[in-house]
């Protein structure tokens, strides 16, 4: 099943798994990787040097290519972004205020730019800082997402023919959502909440449960976390957030950022300086970039901690149909199956061409 995307990325089926915060450790994307798929290693919550040890644990189990994520303002970033050259990693992911001088680094070095965008007006411009391929996330994707639904975003994206991979994202679980995206243009999927509902996720068996256990109509997104329109499962921490003032928000945010402090090794200097250094060069207020250390610290608790209902759950709306935690090595396969089943149905129907 080669698609630009697998041409790009090297990877064997065009899938990618997402870099999920507390999620997606080193042991999931081994699995993801072995499987076919291309996974990103969540660095965005790593210092340094567990970052180099992740991708050390990666590289001993496979010769595969694999990605890391990251976010341009946080702490030791320059490290990882040589670790990540020195590693010599595949790809890189970023969402939000990527960083030029960054960009251009890695491309130097012959890694692979894939950021993720959850607006058409933003497809242009990532292209044109260096993007090797886009992933196009519609607002049915879970954490901080969009307004456009997917297939509205990825229409948007294609009609704007940016000569590179274009990968869909948002609400994809199976076979024939792959074949749909493929169909309708794209070169491949991108999924998270699918790939944290394997065996192999780290995410704690009672968080999953209430993955499993949810609805997709109670699965809205919210800006009381960190200011920024962010999908989650409807808790009873979710609801206290929703009926609290911004003002204890604020506060919460303060707290959370010593913590965060502790756990990345920074001072609270540079979480304030990388927070005020994003709102000059985003359209965000520097109250919602201070308040970006309450969203991983909370989910902590619930993705780490096993404490579901002391933390948050971000999710695409998709887990409402999910009811299984199979191998990713079985989840991929059945994937794959399903979409190739799916495409040469309705091509004997004389209705498309072979994929």
């Amino acid at each position: 099943m080669n698609t630009a995307l697998t041409g790009a990325l090297g990877c064997r089926y065009p899938i990618i798994q997402t870099a999920m915060g507390w999620v997606a450790t080193a042991e999931l994307v081994q699995a993801s990787v072995a499987a076919g798929a291309f996974g990103f290693l969540a660095a965005a919550v790593m210092r340094p040097e567990a970052c180099e040890a992740a991708i050390g644990a990666i590289k001993s189990h496979t010769n595969q290519p694999f990605g890391v994520n990251l976010h341009s303002f946080q702490s030791g970033v320059d490290r990882i972004i040589d670790i990540c050259i020195d590693h010599e990693v595949a790809a890189i992911s970023y969402g939000r205020a990527p960083s030029a001088k960054l960009i251009d680094k890695v491309k130097a070095k012959g890694i692979r730019c894939v950021p993720t965008i959850g607006a058409g007006k933003h497809a242009a411009k990532a292209v044109a800082m260096g993007a090797d391929v886009l992933v196009c996330q519609g607002g049915e994707g879970g954490g901080h997402t969009g307004d456009t639904p997917t297939w509205l975003l990825l229409a948007q994206v294609l009609d704007a023919d940016l000569g590179v991979p274009v990968v869909a994202c948002g609400g994809f679980r199976d076979g024939r959502g792959l074949a749909a995206a493929l169909t309708f243009g794209a070169d491949g999927i991108a999924m998270g909440t699918r790939f944290l509902l394997t065996q192999e996720s780290p995410t704690p068996q009672a968080t999953k449960n209430c993955y499993l256990s949810s609805d997709v109509t109670r699965i809205p997104v919210s800006t009381k976390l960190d200011g920024l329109p962010q999908r989650m499962i409807l808790n009873e921490r979710l609801q206290a957030f929703e009926e609290a003032s911004a003002l204890s928000m604020l506060v919460r945010a303060l707290v959370n950022g010593w913590r965060f402090k502790s756990h990345m090794d920074s001072s609270l200097v540079d979480i304030i300086r990388s927070a005020w250094s994003m709102a000059r060069t985003t359209d965000l207020t520097f109250a919602q970039t201070l308040m970006a250390a309450n969203a991983p610290m909370i989910i902590q608790k619930a993705m780490v901690e096993g404490r579901p209902e002391e933390g948050v759950l971000p999710s695409g709306q998709v887990a409402g149909l999910i009811d299984d935690l199979p191998t990713c090595e079985a989840l991929v396969s059945r994937i794959v199956d399903e979409a190739r089943s799916r495409l040469a149905a309705v091509n004997s129907n004389g209705a498309l061409h072979a994929v």
